[in-house]
């Protein structure tokens, strides 16, 4: 590994790794369900969503500007606004995690605009009504709330309807009643429990309205499927991302009936290389994918030279510019298993 690569992969897990003291809950064991090796199929999809935390949030905003023509809302843990790195690490860590440089809300604003114009990305009016939940624990010490503010006030400059929760006392985390750590943890696997179900507040602000979860077996499917098949390259590895990814499918879902599909990003260091299917199996998502006719994508990230904590691409260390646009290489490998879920 050369001098600045080494650098960055310092930079990034000082960031990352950045640990608090909580004693760990007394986790509920939600139930779940054995990935069973098979293929991504069409469903018959009414609309698409995404969610995700930390870099998998960056990832979601990505994704749902470039798409927002696909991509009916958002769901964003622990993260800042679109494009916030600006293809830059130091930026990415100083202003997007820190907040020691500012985030240059209004420039980003602008990118966004200008990128809509040259059909970078879907046209910004799309935005506009869009359903977004924001989630910032107090206690998370690795993006400041005033970074997640500016996400909040991206949105809004677009006419989005942002739901804000900052006052949970969360740590850097996906805050999940069946998380394994106290709520101020910020730690592997980034799995807090606070005593709370935040899964019911951004389903029901995507979705408007959800029924309570199963809290019994799960009815559905979780598939295990190549990644390398939705590659734009055909190898997932050399877009940093695992050879594996995961969909939970309702038998509702299965069986032909009208579902949404929400695709769900985990964060750095909570992919399947790093925690297994934690973050899958302990998300309460599926939980709630059962009763409310959803079909859960779980995209995977995998670690390389330049992301040895299996990030997702948000400030360009696949080493093109175009990561947070349509063309970006994991953009277009998650939206390829999206037009094949969608039919």
């Amino acid at each position: 590994m050369t001098a600045p690569l080494k650098a960055t992969a310092a930079l990034v897990t000082a960031l990352l790794l950045v640990l608090t003291t909580a004693a760990p809950a007394q986790a509920a064991t939600p139930a779940t369900k054995a990935p069973v090796a098979g293929t991504l199929r069409p469903h018959n999809v009414s609309g698409v969503y995404v969610a995700g935390v930390s870099s998998g949030g960056y990832l979601a905003t990505q994704l749902h500007v470039a798409y927002s023509s696909r991509i009916r809302g958002a769901a964003v843990f622990a993260a800042g606004p679109y494009y916030c790195a600006q293809n830059n690490v130091a930026q990415a860590l100083g202003g997007c995690g820190d907040n020691v440089y500012p985030t240059n809300v209004s420039a980003l604003q602008a990118y966004t605009r200008t990128w809509a114009s040259y059909g970078w990305v879907d046209p910004v009016g799309n935005l506009s009504g869009d359903p977004v939940y924001v989630f910032h624990g107090t206690n998370d010490t690795v993006v400041k709330k005033s970074v997640t503010d500016d996400l909040v006030r991206y949105y809004q400059h677009f006419g989005a309807s942002v739901q804000y929760d900052s006052g949970s006392p969360a740590g850097h985390a996906w805050v999940t009643p069946y998380g394994t750590l106290g709520c101020t943890a910020t730690a592997s696997p980034f799995l807090d429990n606070c005593g709370t179900d935040p899964q019911s507040a951004l389903l029901s602000k995507l979705l408007g309205s959800v029924r309570a979860p199963n809290t019994g077996p799960l009815g559905g499917t979780l598939i295990r499927f190549s990644q390398h098949t939705y590659a734009v390259n055909g190898w997932a590895p050399g877009l940093s991302m695992g050879a594996d990814g995961f969909a939970y499918v309702p038998a509702s879902c299965a069986a032909g009936q009208s579902c949404r599909l929400l695709v769900a990003l985990h964060g750095c260091l909570q992919g399947h290389g790093a925690v297994g299917t934690a973050f899958v199996d302990r998300a309460n998502l599926n939980q709630y994918a059962d009763t409310n006719n959803l079909i859960v994508l779980y995209p995977q990230a995998g670690t390389a030279a330049t992301n040895p904590n299996g990030c997702w691409d948000w400030w360009g260390y696949l080493g093109a510019t175009n990561y947070p646009i349509k063309g970006g290489a994991q953009l277009e490998t998650i939206m390829n298993m999206v037009r094949r879920l969608d039919g």
